[in-house]
């Protein structure tokens, strides 16, 4: 995990660096750490992002305590397991991972609301599809069973066209990334979320 270092430093220095007290933590991959607009997206949540380049959900795991110690937070939206699925885990690994996430959520936040963005359909991973379709089943079977304050949000049909292949414009030039109008999709959706479940807009 070595490799993590110099991310997780600049996380930790981010602490009291904001105007606000962090309400909504964003944590997980760069899906997360690139949204440049995502503290103006998610304004009245007064969001924090604390996503880290090339984070595994084990990286997520293995950093939680590190990075959450500062925060008290009313709302936790998550994004990982397409790199541990890159990295050749399985889908029943990442779907370990994720259940330790879980003890790691119940521990230091119980009853805190969480939020788990779906893995998405990368056209640079589009060979490992089945693997992400079923590793988004084992989370989202987890997350039913877990309480009614774990959610599983659908963002990888969403990102499909009517042929059901992903849509090239949600993506940056590398196939892996979020393009400006990928990002764009993903805040209605979770706007969307928010409105529903915590009556937020």
């Amino acid at each position: 995990m070595i490799w993590y270092e110099n991310d997780v430093k600049k996380l930790e220095a981010l602490t009291g660096k904001l105007p606000y007290t962090p309400e909504t933590i964003f944590y997980g991959s760069s899906s997360i750490r690139l949204w440049e607009g995502l503290y103006e997206d998610f304004k009245p949540c007064h969001p924090v992002n604390l996503g880290f380049g090339g984070a595994t959900l084990a990286a997520c795991v293995w950093f939680f305590e590190r990075i959450m110690q500062p925060y008290s937070p009313k709302h936790i939206v998550f994004y990982a397991g397409d790199n541990d699925l890159g990295d050749g885990r399985t889908a029943e690994e990442v779907s370990i991972f994720f259940k330790q996430l879980l003890v790691c959520l119940n521990q230091r936040f119980p009853g805190v609301p969480f939020t788990f963005i779906s893995i998405k359909p990368s056209l640079s991973r589009w060979n490992m599809v089945n693997q992400i379709r079923y590793t988004n089943k084992l989370i989202s079977e987890t997350i039913q069973k877990a309480g009614d304050h774990y959610h599983y949000v659908n963002i990888f049909d969403r990102m499909l066209d009517a042929n059901g292949h992903p849509v090239k414009e949600l993506f940056a030039p590398d196939g892996l990334h979020l393009s400006q109008k990928g990002y764009l999709l993903w805040k209605e959706v979770l706007l969307q979320h928010f409105e529903q479940k915590f009556k937020i807009s």
